[in-house]
């Protein structure tokens, strides 16, 4: 890899300030929320892979979604949790880059996957007849081959702009995890372009996918709203109700941080939104899909009586 610098090998992540009695604290926290996050997310894998009844396109998406929020969350609590037990928050610039590689890359995937749920929803109930043929299994494969790919390659771009700064001091980085921004503020070089190239393929990668989520739910709302039985229409709200909860919290997290303007007094306030979309999100996508999925539901009660019987 290469990184263009002049005098600073290292950087500093400030991350939530120099209150060193509260890093053990902050540790059993985050520790815990990326056990429940990792646990949670490879047993609705594991359900999905081994129970035939949810072996269906919603799930197949479901399943890659949980795969990603895996490595999502694994790309920044590891090494914020290990500077929390030695104290040690530098972090060098290779690493860094290499870890908004990574992060950048699981959200654009994310962007792209909760559109193409979105859409699978769209034509379960705005086009029933048609949903079987749609969406076989064929057109599925497809759809998240272009989520990883699109993903790919729009971090690709961003990061080798940021490959080409150069970086010779200040070293501080007054965040918990390295994001483009932060880091391309501290080049001593002009970091215009890496900034434009965040700005358009943002838009690309992050509007695009989010007006097509948006627009898929208008039509199946007003597809809902034009359902005379009551029942019907809870059923059928029922199918996107948890797709749609994620998608809230996911979207509604990013605008904050990226749309909102970073003043003096949202600094903070955007550091504690950045940990809604990296570190709870993935932890709360699973007990979403799950506690309010009566198939999850049933396939982990399922799998629990298998066990049980295999073992008696």
């Amino acid at each position: 890899m290469k990184v263009n610098q002049s005098g600073t090998t290292t950087f500093i992540l400030l991350g939530f300030g120099n209150s060193f009695e509260m890093h053990i604290p902050l540790f059993i926290l985050f520790l815990a929320i990326y056990v429940l996050s990792v646990v949670g997310n490879l047993l609705v894998v594991f359900l999905i892979v081994v129970d035939r009844h949810l072996h269906t396109p919603m799930y197949f998406f479901l399943l890659n979604l949980s795969c990603l929020e895996t490595c999502y969350i694994s790309t920044i609590l590891p090494r914020m949790l290990a500077s929390f037990l030695t104290g040690d928050r530098s972090i060098s610039i290779k690493g860094c880059i290499t870890q908004y590689y990574f992060f950048g890359f699981c959200v654009a995937t994310e962007c792209y996957l909760l559109a193409t749920m979105s859409y699978d929803r769209y034509l379960a109930i705005c086009k029933p007849l048609h949903y079987t043929y749609l969406m076989n299994g064929r057109i599925c494969l497809q759809l998240v081959f272009t989520s990883w790919i699109s993903g790919l390659l729009t971090n690709s771009i961003i990061t080798y702009f940021l490959l080409e700064l150069t970086f010779c001091g200040p070293s501080e980085i007054d965040h918990f995890f390295c994001d483009v921004y932060p880091v391309a503020n501290l080049s001593c070089s002009k970091a215009n372009s890496v900034k434009l190239a965040t700005f358009i393929l943002g838009l690309i990668g992050i509007g695009g996918p989010f007006l097509l989520t948006l627009s898929s739910y208008v039509c199946i709302l007003l597809t809902i709203l034009q359902i005379k039985l009551k029942t019907a229409q809870q059923k059928a709200f029922s199918t996107c109700s948890s797709h749609l909860s994620v998608v809230t919290l996911f979207y509604g997290s990013i605008f904050l941080v990226y749309v909102v303007p970073e003043t003096e007094i949202l600094k903070e306030l955007h550091k504690t939104f950045s940990v809604f979309y990296t570190v709870l999100t993935p932890m709360l996508n699973p007990l979403i899909y799950s506690l309010r999925n009566r198939e999850v539901m049933g396939a982990l009660f399922r799998s629990v009586q298998k066990f049980r019987n295999s073992v008696s």
